[in-house]
């Protein structure tokens, strides 16, 4: 939703954001005065502050731009309806700081200032921020809180790796993957060399078999390696400390495994009853990770875009055209939210396996020389317009009306 004009507002405030107090610069419209004042990163100060506004501008909105669209202060504010947030990105501020501090000083009061200055100048270019429905909202909390531990058992899974090819590196050639409960269930069990050769066979067979593996090769296959395994280094001086660490990895690495299961099935239970489900399950290869993912990044509101070409934007798969004198060159967006595109760009991967035209524009375009990135942004780019128009008309997709809709226009991809 685009700004509105400055002028409605009672008061323009600049706020510059930190863990502990926050700079305030105040501007009445009607005056033109500039008030300076600080409150404390405190939920009581918070209030204070915020009710201290209302009572002086009884009934009138008030405009606050600040460097953050997400964020303590900003859930914190958005509970009061006299407030109107308007975020600046950092890099827009710092380069407008620039054009007026030559020497690149920072102040935070200054920040707060410049916040006003920009509001009152280029209101034009600001976004207010508008809440999605509380269920939208919960599933995008989930989502991202789900990829940050994707991201933490990776980092975990490394280190285990590391740890391990020091004194006991045998189980990374016994598992095909090391992030299952499986494997931190063994190596818990047998955290060594010397205790996983002195185990039975029953007992090594019973313990694959409670972890569902069913595949007597299999079980043969690891039983035989572990039978025929000698110890990388019998120095306990490198043993015994890399054994613990790894122990404290592996429980860890099994909650993260276990809070990721758990987040999975709250999203599934929330996405099916999300009224958007249907719209968002019908786009080929989405399914139970990117289908909430493309969700939550179109929301709930559908006065957020305006067009496909903004969207487009928006995401970050539109690229950036630069002209200067007889030069033009062509690069991708770098000021975009990253998960977004990453949502898009890895769902568009995964349709090629579910969509007739997505697998063939694919394959033109690779034929063309063009490298894989390229191709899948390209693709993103694609999508992110149909689903703007499902997204906006409630309209599931459908690939066979899709296609009949290529052919009409005498489209490569279906003649």
């Amino acid at each position: 939703m685009k700004a509105n004009s400055h002028t409605h507002y009672a008061a323009l405030i600049g706020l510059d954001w930190a863990d502990k107090k926050h700079d305030v610069c105040l501007m009445l419209p009607s005056t033109g005065k500039f008030e300076y004042s600080q409150f404390a990163h405190t939920p009581e100060a918070i209030e204070d502050w915020a009710l201290a506004l209302h009572k002086r501008f009884p009934q009138q909105p008030i405009s606050i731009c600040l460097e953050l669209k997400s964020g303590p202060i900003v859930y914190a504010l958005l509970k009061y309806p006299w407030f109107d947030l308007y975020p600046v990105e950092p890099a827009t501020l710092a380069k407008y700081r620039e054009t007026f501090t030559h020497s690149g000083a920072k102040d935070d009061p200054s920040d707060a200032f410049l916040m006003v200055d920009f509001t009152r100048r280029h209101n034009d270019k600001l976004r207010l921020i508008t809440a999605d429905d509380e269920e939208t909202r919960i599933l995008l909390r989930q989502v991202e809180q789900r990829r940050l531990l994707v991201s933490e058992k990776v980092r975990l899974t490394n280190r285990i790796t590391r740890a391990l090819k020091d004194y006991y590196p045998q189980p990374l050639g016994w598992f095909n993957d090391i992030d299952t409960v499986m494997f931190c269930d063994f190596i818990k069990q047998w955290p060594n060399q010397s205790k996983v050769c002195r185990a039975h066979k029953s007992t090594l067979v019973k313990f694959f078999h409670e972890h569902h593996v069913r595949s007597q090769s299999r079980i043969d296959k690891r039983l035989e390696g572990i039978r025929a395994s000698m110890p990388l280094t019998e120095d306990n001086a490198v043993i015994e400390p890399s054994q613990h660490y790894v122990l404290c990895l592996i429980e860890m690495l099994k909650r993260i495994l276990n809070t990721i299961s758990e987040y999975n099935q709250q999203i599934a239970e929330r996405f099916e009853a999300h009224p958007d489900y249907e719209v968002f399950h019908s786009f080929p290869g989405a399914g139970a990770v990117y289908g909430p993912r493309l969700l939550t990044a179109m929301g709930s509101r559908r006065d957020r875009f305006e067009s496909s070409d903004e969207l487009v934007r928006q995401i970050g798969v539109a690229p950036v055209v630069k002209r200067s004198g007889q030069s033009t060159w062509i690069h991708w967006r770098y000021n975009c939210p990253k998960f977004v595109r990453q949502t898009f760009v890895e769902w568009a991967n995964q349709s090629i396996h579910y969509s007739y035209w997505a697998r063939l524009y694919y394959e033109k375009q690779q034929a063309k020389g063009k490298a894989h990135q390229t191709i899948l942004r390209g693709l993103a780019f694609k999508w992110a317009r149909i689903i703007f128009r499902c997204w906006k008309n409630h309209e599931p997709y459908n690939e066979a009306r899709y296609l009949l809709a290529l052919k009409k226009k005498g489209s490569p991809l279906v003649t």
